[in-house]
């Protein structure tokens, strides 16, 4: 039996082929996703070195905005009435005609609202702290308390009421156990054990740090935390996010007293319940806990 080969593909000349508009349209998709994981890669980049390519951007943008200014105050400044414009003297603040007044974190500056409000409703006569920011909520709470800070980093703050112990607070092996009325730690366990802030490298150090932090809260006391609640993941070296169900089991033997939380979107809200923030990126989760 012979087979013909005169259509074979031997003889049959190939033929580009025919993008129609709907390979053009998945062809321009694959490009423009390919830009993007390039750009989200550089963002990425740039915020590992402590580089925030948005506002890196914009800043340049105003280079033009300062000369501007600059010019015009030269001009306008009178020798007897003004200190004069020199080359020396220029100290560029680029960005901060487009913000509003008084830019805050809004993660900080709602939590340390939150806990100081609380902390002051049933006016302890001391209140200990581990690594909170001393220049937010510890300020609010040296207004009506005193207060120890327990951090591994030295602080020479001399500031009347306020007492600074440097320890790893991880185990707070200098703290009895059911000994403390009142304690809190904002936004600070996250870091733990990441090495970040001189600390020794321990995975399980955030996990370790909240059983001790349940450990030495007395009966009836109150422990007032927060951490980064959302998709549960680590940032190394910058800090973990928490599922709210990890913080939950590991302060099942405690009581939660009331939960407030700034969304993704900057919102502050108390009437919602933590898992009800499982979903998001970078959330701030704000527990008020009791030992029964």
């Amino acid at each position: 039996m012979q087979i013909d080969t005169t259509n074979s593909s031997r003889n049959v000349r190939s033929e580009p082929p025919r993008i129609t508009g709907y390979g053009l349209l998945r062809a321009g998709n694959a490009s423009s996703r390919c830009r993007w994981e390039v750009l989200r890669s550089l963002a990425g980049g740039c915020r590992a070195l402590g580089i925030n390519p948005i506002k890196l951007g914009r800043s340049l943008g105003d280079i033009p905005r300062f000369i501007w200014t600059a010019a015009r105050y030269a001009k306008q400044s009178d020798p007897k009435l003004s200190l004069p414009l020199t080359v020396g003297g220029l100290r560029p603040r680029l960005g901060e005609n487009r913000e509003s007044a008084g830019t805050i974190d809004k993660h900080y500056f709602f939590q340390d609202l939150w806990a100081a409000r609380l902390i002051h409703r049933l006016q302890p006569g001391n209140h200990v702290d581990i690594g909170s920011r001393i220049d937010g909520f510890i300020a609010h709470l040296l207004c009506f308390t005193c207060v120890t800070v327990i951090d591994i980093r030295f602080q020479p703050l001399e500031v009347d009421g306020l007492t600074f112990v440097q320890d790893d607070a991880t185990e707070l092996s200098k703290i009895d156990s059911g000994s403390l009325q009142s304690v809190s730690s904002l936004h600070a366990i996250e870091h733990f054990g990441l090495g970040r802030y001189g600390d020794p490298v321990d995975p399980t150090a955030s996990m370790r740090a909240m059983k001790s932090l349940s450990r030495v809260l007395a009966s009836n006391g109150r422990l007032y935390f927060s951490v980064p609640l959302g998709r549960e993941r680590l940032e190394f070296n910058a800090h973990r996010v928490f599922a709210p169900s990890t913080v939950l089991g590991a302060f099942s033997q405690l009581e939660l007293l009331s939960f407030a939380a700034v969304t993704d979107d900057g919102r502050f809200l108390t009437d919602i319940l933590p898992e009800s923030l499982a979903r998001q990126n970078y959330a701030c989760g704000l527990f008020e806990f009791t030992k029964p």
